[in-house]
């Protein structure tokens, strides 16, 4: 499955703050359909106080049939030290935007089945589990010993609806 989005970027996302944590825009990486590689934001988690380096977030606005599979739109990284503070959920939220601004209106997260963080990441900004698939070898050499990768889908009509309702 790929998405055929109008707009293949970069865009400028604007201000991406939430209270205490900003997204700083660290790279966009325009893709080569000839390698299978799609565009891609690359941002950096920091600290609005001191800009210290709270982790690492990723968009990708276009999905190949591997990605649609096994990696989804999003990655993200969250420091140890930062972690338990929901840093990587309200990245991901401040993200909806620009993937909307995109064309997309869904964004799939995978992650390991025993990464019971990642996993309750995507549950926060609204993901749904939508199976649980087996890693062809070639992409469990990423991580060695995963065998497995749940898949999650967030409707971003859906949690945009969520947010309103939670405010």
């Amino acid at each position: 499955m790929t998405d055929d989005t109008p707009q293949q970027g970069p865009l400028d996302p604007g201000p991406l703050v939430d209270g205490d944590l900003e997204l700083v825009l660290a790279q966009f990486l325009a893709g080569n359909p000839a390698e299978g590689l799609v565009p891609m934001y690359r941002f950096q988690m920091r600290h609005t106080a001191d800009g210290a380096r709270i982790g690492e977030i990723d968009l990708r606005v276009a999905l190949t049939p591997a990605l649609y599979q096994y990696g989804g739109n999003l990655g993200y990284y969250v420091e140890p030290d930062f972690r338990g503070r929901r840093y990587a959920a309200r990245s991901v939220r401040l993200l909806f935007g620009l993937a909307r601004a995109h064309g997309l209106d869904a964004l799939w997260i995978t992650c390991a089945p025993d990464n019971l963080a990642s996993r309750r990441t995507c549950e926060l900004v609204g993901g749904v589990l939508v199976d649980i698939v087996p890693l062809p070898r070639w992409a469990a050499a990423h991580e060695p010993g995963r065998k497995l990768t749940c898949r999650y889908r967030v409707d971003l009509m859906e949690a945009d609806r969520q947010q309103q309702a939670d405010r």
